[in-house]
């Protein structure tokens, strides 16, 4: 069973205050854009003598497994349940929807003209942090996107007299289409552990063929594989730019011995060849039917738990009762609940399609 620790060090000074806090029903994860969250409980008997280090707002945790750290995030809440302490905490970005911009601009480093959202979003944490005792020795890694934000007529501002909230301002600029998207780890550098945000442009992670998941090996639990029609479709009519007849049409389907069904995607696509790309690109993602948003695993030579990556396209192929999937999903989050006793580690990963449909704000474009 893995050996896991936990580590309560002050948020802005990294100064550990208890390199083994005893935790119990301890549940935590990252997640695709998001700070992710960990929840726990301080045993009982440690309760009243330890509750004083577990400052919130002021303190960070760290977990530990195996020696590497797995997760990192500041504590929010700590309220007692009788003799029970549990605590929430969420990862460091969480930080910045307590703090907003109090200069306008970010104190000058904006407005923005054709800028790369992943420099605002580094200009963020630097002015976040610049602020006195607003340092949470948090590192943001050198991405460049090719998306752009702010025009010469319409530049990217932040007025002071919005007062923007920071974890908003880095939620809007990660929406941007082909943009970023980013998340949370944590690595010990010699005694101090360095928290980071990566970025990916425009998506993180990658295709695994390392990694499998399979029934027998390493699912547990009984996978709850969705088929919902709503959303299939065998032909796809694309509606591109112009009025009327001068209305750019393209219609891509496929006869598969099932009834027909149809969607309409609406775009304001100029090109015919990017229209009829778009067009095939979601019929494609609309024949899949099986759905599959959860899976629990343990860990296994076929996957190790160290080696999950958030956004990777991981193959999972289940051969159930009830079910039968086999198909490319890619994981935007976990939640690990370690072992304790006889009970084994277990892991839920967060899943969604690799080839998935557009959403209704993409169609509308």
């Amino acid at each position: 069973m893995p050996d896991y620790r936990y580590i309560v060090a002050r948020a802005a000074t990294g100064e550990v205050l208890h390199w083994n806090l005893p935790l119990t029903e301890v549940e935590f994860g990252p997640e695709i854009s998001g700070p992710g969250s960990l929840s726990a409980a301080l045993s009982p008997t440690f309760a009243h003598s330890l509750s004083e280090m577990l400052d919130a707002g002021d303190a960070v945790i760290l977990v530990e497994r195996n020696a590497k750290l797995a997760w990192g995030g500041v504590i929010w809440r700590a309220e007692p349940e009788g003799a029970k302490l549990p605590i929430e905490a969420s990862g460091f970005t969480s930080y910045l929807h307590r703090r907003f911009d109090l200069h306008g601009n970010l104190d000058g480093r904006g407005p923005y003209v054709e800028a790369d959202p992943c420099q605002v979003i580094r200009d963020v944490w630097e002015y976040a942090q610049a602020q006195p005792d607003g340092a949470l020795e948090v590192v943001v890694d050198d991405t460049k996107s090719k998306a752009k934000t702010g025009t010469a007529k319409d530049p990217y501002t932040t007025p002071k007299w919005e007062a923007r909230n920071l974890g908003e301002v880095v939620d809007e600029l990660a929406e941007i289409d082909d943009g970023l998207e980013w998340s949370e780890t944590v690595a010990w550098r010699g005694r101090r552990a360095e928290r980071r945000i990566i970025l990916g442009a425009p998506k993180l992670g990658r295709r695994r063929e390392d990694l499998t998941f399979t029934t027998g090996a390493n699912v547990v639990g009984e996978p709850h594989v969705i088929k919902d029609a709503d959303e299939y479709a065998q032909w796809v009519v694309g509606l591109g730019a112009g009025e009327g007849k001068k209305r750019k049409i393209v219609l891509d389907g496929v006869r598969n011995g099932r009834l027909r069904l149809e969607h309409r995607l609406e775009t304001s696509e100029k090109d015919e060849t990017k229209l009829k790309q778009r067009v095939r690109r979601e019929r494609l993602a609309r024949q899949i039917l099986p759905t599959l948003t959860e899976l629990e695993i343990t860990d296994h030579p076929a996957a190790p738990i160290e080696s999950l990556r958030i956004g990777d396209d991981v193959c999972i192929r289940l051969h159930e009762p009830h079910t039968t999937y086999d198909g490319w999903n890619r994981i935007v989050g976990w939640t690990v609940r370690p072992g304790d006793g006889e009970t084994p580690e277990r892991v839920t990963l967060k899943l969604e399609r690799t080839v998935k449909p557009a959403d209704s704000a993409d169609e509308e474009q």
